[in-house]
């Protein structure tokens, strides 16, 4: 299996997230790798870690979120692998959840979410970001 972090999907991922049932509720596992240092797109000199700048982020999203109608369900650092092998292991592991992938799509679209997603992309190497259905056992 290969395993490649990125920032933002690709078009085939973006077409088929759009695709199907949009309307149902959906977890987001995120997997997340951070710069050693952040690195602003516009240049700003910044002398704060990626984990710190993903953190300013990491609190203002909370708000898009709910604003949309979803919820941060659990975030922790990720402390060893247990099974299997990776090259690297990520950072920090976010799951959370929106009513569907419309609502997803309506957070990521809004400016306000796009000016706070700056500190985002300063402090991510890179992530998987995982859609999972809900499933009882």
């Amino acid at each position: 299996m290969k395993v490649e972090n990125r920032l933002h999907p690709n078009e085939e991922q973006l077409k088929g997230f759009q695709e199907g049932d949009t309307d149902s509720p959906i977890y987001m596992l995120n997997l997340l790798k951070f710069k050693e240092r952040a690195e602003y797109e516009d240049g700003r000199e910044s002398d704060v870690t990626g984990e710190e700048a993903y953190g300013v982020y990491g609190r203002e999203v909370q708000a898009h979120i709910e604003k949309v109608g979803g919820k941060g369900i659990f975030l922790g650092n990720v402390s060893r692998l247990m099974l299997g092998e990776v090259e690297d292991l990520w950072d920090k592991v976010a799951i959370v959840m929106y009513p569907s992938r419309k609502a997803m799509m309506t957070m990521i679209q809004d400016p306000d979410y796009q000016a706070s997603a700056i500190h985002r992309k300063a402090g991510l190497l890179g992530q998987l970001n995982i859609e999972v259905k809900d499933n009882p056992f």
